[in-house]
């Protein structure tokens, strides 16, 4: 801001983070000003006879009547740049790496003046450019190379003349790499959060997310450009298994939006990024991550902003024809964060508290996610996924209700299962799949034809098991027919083979799709073989007494891509199954 490009007024009243301000004729909603002397960001909510509300993102401590107030002519914007990438920001996108024990009222965005990247033009002086197509490439710390694009913001598809391109070499950020029509085009680029970035369109063609996470990949699979919700209640594993998605899943870029969560859920993260290997590349993980952290004791509209951030991110990412997964635990404290705003507001309060819009607004979020193809002719994709925290585990709250209206993927984490320390503790009852049958055919033209028939026939037998289960506890499993026995045991070896999963173990932290696939084959073989020993007039006892612990350890004994030894330990098990016929 300088002086006499701004519109300044004055404070009339401070309560809390909610300010009035006289003085900013021409001045609109959304619009960003600065308050006080540091200059405090907040935004403009409301307009009543001259006044304006204006919501602080900042701490207001210190700022008083009479205080200085500039417009600054533009709506909350995020800094885009290579900088992202390995950064770890706030909801506004202001770096915390370097930020000490607390953020300094007033601290800007961006990636500073000390950095500097290799530019590479692909583009020539004469040439003609539409909005995002690349004039160059950037050679930084990560595992691809990132574009610098005509900006997104001109007209589509109307091409434009390069006046000039700078040789390659190293540049700061705001330095100007090329001039295109008239327009200095630079490597750090700023995007209004709230309003989504153009693509040129949807692709209708799906193609699988493989996170890693056996149930799943298999069970409840989500594709590229897809959103899923993880609702959950307190202690059920939310944030271990968004963290293990953030870890494994093969998405270009992960961004990891903390909203509200605590602080050393996030110092956790943080920690584990810095030190892990991605497993594709064999550099350090944290170097296609971005980590917006804003907890808890952080300002409620920095809150109320982040996963606008986070997703704006994931788009700039995907408009260089990048897949990009945007993590946000947890959108109830999001929810929150709207309704303190709205009470603040004195807005009418609808279920539970909420404001009225609470609807509106998720599916606006979600609605942001897709695979697309770019302005610039390329394909990206930003895929969605958002915990949900519902007070007491009462999954019928708005949030988790609204939101499951909206995603093409609910994980349902399940009290019982976790305190029965099966983990992920993802019910495959309560979850859902919409992009389920889309896959199956994916999978069919990728290898995997058999894909659909087997987690068809997983569920059938999880719900058969469950059923017989609750008849078992009535009147014993003795007194069942074998066929049923049999059932009863191949829903313990899929719980138990196939769903249960340790973060923490090195060969089982990640299973590959292929690994996976051995594993509900091999334990449906067994499956298979007991019930024809059953029908051969075999006694259910002396199949329940087998030795099927070869099975049972096989994805612990074996490695993450391991399929042949998990095959090879199904022949042993049906090796000590032909000795009972």
């Amino acid at each position: 801001m300088t002086a006499g490009t701004a519109i300044e007024g004055r404070v009339v009243k401070v309560s809390g983070s909610l300010v009035e301000v006289e003085g900013l004729p021409g001045a609109v909603i959304s619009e960003v000003v600065a308050l006080g002397r540091v200059g405090l960001l907040g935004e403009i909510v409301a307009v009543a006879d001259g006044v304006f509300t204006v919501q602080a993102y900042e701490d207001t401590g210190g700022l008083a009547p009479g205080a200085t107030v500039a417009a600054l002519g533009r709506p909350l914007s995020a800094a885009l740049g290579p900088h992202l990438l390995g950064g770890v920001f706030d909801g506004l996108l202001r770096p915390l790496s370097e930020a000490g024990e607390w953020l300094e009222p007033g601290a800007g965005a961006g990636p500073g003046d000390t950095l500097r990247w290799r530019f590479t033009p692909t583009a020539a002086p004469g040439a003609d450019l539409a909005a995002g197509e690349a004039v160059g490439t950037l050679d930084g710390d990560g595992p691809f190379a990132l574009l610098v694009t005509v900006p997104p913001d001109l007209p589509p598809g109307v091409p434009l003349a390069v006046e000039s391109v700078v040789p390659a070499g190293e540049y700061a950020a705001d330095e100007t790499l090329a001039v295109i029509g008239g327009r200095p085009v630079t490597m750090a680029t700023s995007w209004p959060v709230r309003r989504p970035r153009p693509f040129r369109a949807r692709v209708d063609e799906v193609a699988a997310l493989h996170t890693g996470q056996r149930v799943l990949d298999l069970v409840q699979p989500i594709a590229r450009g897809s959103t899923a919700s993880v609702p959950g209640g307190f202690g059920t594993g939310k944030t271990m298994l968004l963290q293990q998605i953030a870890k494994w899943c093969d998405a270009d870029v992960i961004v990891y939006v903390g909203c509200g969560e605590r602080g050393n859920e996030m110092a956790d993260i943080v920690e584990e990024l810095q030190s892990l290997v991605d497993p594709r590349s064999g550099r350090p993980l944290r170097l296609r991550t971005v980590v917006i952290a804003n907890t808890s004791n952080m300002p409620m509209m920095a809150r109320e902003a982040s996963i606008y951030t986070g997703v704006t991110v994931a788009e700039y990412f995907r408009d260089m024809g990048l897949h990009a997964v945007v993590i946000a635990d947890s959108t109830s404290r999001w929810a929150e964060a709207l309704r303190e705003f709205a009470s603040r507001r004195g807005a009418l309060p609808a279920e539970e508290g909420y404001p009225a819009g609470l609807a509106s607004a998720l599916a606006a979020f979600y609605e942001r996610a897709g695979d697309v193809r770019t302005l610039g002719g390329g394909r990206g994709s930003v895929t969605i996924i958002g915990a949900v925290s519902p007070p007491g585990g009462d999954m019928t709250e708005p949030v988790t209700a609204h939101t499951q209206r909206f995603v093409r993927a609910t994980w349902m984490l399940d009290r019982d299962l976790a305190y029965a320390r099966h983990y992920p503790a993802v019910a495959w009852e309560g979850s859902f799949s919409r992009d389920a049958g889309a896959l199956a055919g994916w999978y069919a033209r990728n290898g995997d034809p058999t894909w659909g028939r087997r987690r068809a026939r997983m569920g059938s037998l999880l719900a058969e098991s469950d059923r017989l289960a609750s008849l078992a506890e009535l009147v014993g499993e003795g007194a069942m027919p074998g066929s049923e026995r049999v059932v009863l045991l191949a829903g313990r070896l899929l719980r138990d083979c196939v769903l249960r999963q340790s973060a923490l173990s090195p060969n089982d932290g990640f299973c590959s799709a292929a690994k996976g696939a051995a594993l509900v084959d091999a334990v449906l073989a067994v499956v298979d073989r007991c019930q024809s020993l059953i029908e051969a007039g075999v006694p259910a006892t002396r199949i329940e007494e087998a030795d099927l612990g070869a099975l049972v350890r096989a994805a612990e004994a074996t490695g993450p891509a391991d399929a042949e030894g998990v095959a090879a330990r199904r022949d042993t098990v049906l090796a000590e199954l032909e000795t009972l016929s």
